[in-house]
């Protein structure tokens, strides 16, 4: 069985995003062993200089690094990624299924975004939009994707 594991810095706090973000890995259960991962996230001053910067995206860095697997197809969700329709992006991670990869990390950065080694070691990645959304919020949205992703490529109707 596929095994996704979204790893996203930060963690969710809202209410009605926790209840989204459990209705849809009830739902994605059926279909792969998901998993969500919170990174703890560093405190952002207001007045961030470069140095405090880097340093921030390194800590958060290192955290992402140790559940991150050799075997696995890396997603890294970028802003300057490249950008897929949801029918695209299912027959993408069929094809990835398809050469024998049967692990999966999304990684969701903070604030920040991701640091430019995580980028690196990416295999993919993945812009939803050139919008900015916030991050607790994007996790949802990831969510409902990947769940329209197996539900396209397995020819079921999806209209919600």
């Amino acid at each position: 069985m596929l095994h996704i594991t979204i790893l996203a810095v930060g963690k969710l706090k809202e209410d009605y995003l926790i209840r989204g973000a459990r209705e849809y890995l009830k739902r994605l259960s059926s279909y792969a062993k998901i998993s969500l991962v919170e990174i703890a996230d560093e405190r952002v001053p207001e007045r961030l200089t470069e140095r405090e910067r880097q340093r921030i995206l390194e800590n958060e860095e290192q955290r992402i690094l140790r559940h991150l697997r050799e075997d696995a197809y890396i997603i890294a969700l970028d802003i300057q990624g490249a950008a897929f329709s949801s029918e695209e992006m299912a027959a993408k991670i069929s094809q990835v299924v398809l050469t024998g990869k049967s692990h999966l990390f999304f990684i969701i950065g903070g604030s920040l975004g991701l640091s430019e080694k995580i980028l690196l070691k990416a295999h993919l990645r993945l812009s939803f939009s050139n919008l900015t959304f916030p991050h607790q919020l994007f996790r949802l949205i990831l969510l409902e994707q990947i769940y329209r992703w197996f539900r396209i490529e397995r020819g079921e109707p999806y209209h919600h």
